[in-house]
């Protein structure tokens, strides 16, 4: 089987096309992640530093606003980063189009950084580079939360194109992961040599298979948090 070696790094046009057309908007905070940082993490407030990496349409900003923190954000699309300023003008200075993969464009290092399913719309070796970046941004003792890595056993998985590697999928043809470029799929191995430098402290393996329609389609993505020690 031929690879494609290409490095796939950076921010996708195919994300700032689905904002444009207003697509994959949204705008509720996410269950997981909130029960993970009141679970989990020491309590947050004015002094604490968060930087959530692809905010996206903003869903999680409400929540760390309801938390008192310092919130910060690194986001590739122009289009909702325009929109999320006129909707939250308070982090104007602190949301910032940039690519993750390349530069965190902050000078503070953070008590909490944060993704939901952001991070894997990259190739392996733009998520190994992104993680040394969070590595080196966290400040000693502190976590990091992924919520909602896709996991090889997804349905979506088995589809679509190779991209740098076996982990990497991308020009996937159906399904909720049409049009967003490159999707990177994981198990607990791989998650764990690409967090070698952190301790994990919690890791959770969420499957839903689908009863009806009857079409053997399965939804699994992992939840987890890695401490920098």
């Amino acid at each position: 089987m031929k690879l494609n070696k290409e490095v796939n790094m950076g921010f996708s046009k195919e994300w700032e096309q689905c904002y444009k057309e207003n697509k994959h908007i949204s705008i509720w905070p996410w269950t997981d992640l909130i029960s993970y940082v009141m679970r989990y993490i020491k309590p947050l407030g004015p002094n604490s530093k968060v930087l959530e990496l692809g905010c996206g349409a903003g869903a999680n900003i409400p929540f760390f606003k309801y938390l008192g923190v310092s919130y910060y954000a690194v986001e590739g699309s122009k289009t909702i980063v325009k929109m999320l300023h006129e909707k939250f003008p308070e982090f104007k200075d602190t949301i910032k189009v940039g690519d993750f993969t390349k530069e965190i464009p902050f000078e503070e290092q953070f008590d909490l950084i944060v993704d939901r399913a952001s991070i894997t719309s990259n190739t392996t070796s733009a998520i190994k580079n992104t993680i040394s970046l969070i590595f080196q941004k966290l400040k000693p003792g502190e976590k990091f939360i992924g919520i909602d890595w896709f996991s090889t056993i997804h349905s979506d998985y088995k589809i679509g194109k190779i991209c740098e590697d076996l982990n990497t999928k991308e020009k996937i043809e159906k399904g909720p992961l049409v049009g967003i470029g490159p999707v990177h799929f994981s198990d607990k191995e791989h998650l764990l040599e690409l967090f070698s430098k952190f301790k994990i402290v919690i890791m959770e393996h969420k499957i839903y298979k689908r009863e009806i329609p009857s079409d053997d389609y399965t939804f699994a993505v992992w939840d987890f948090i890695a401490c920098k020690e």
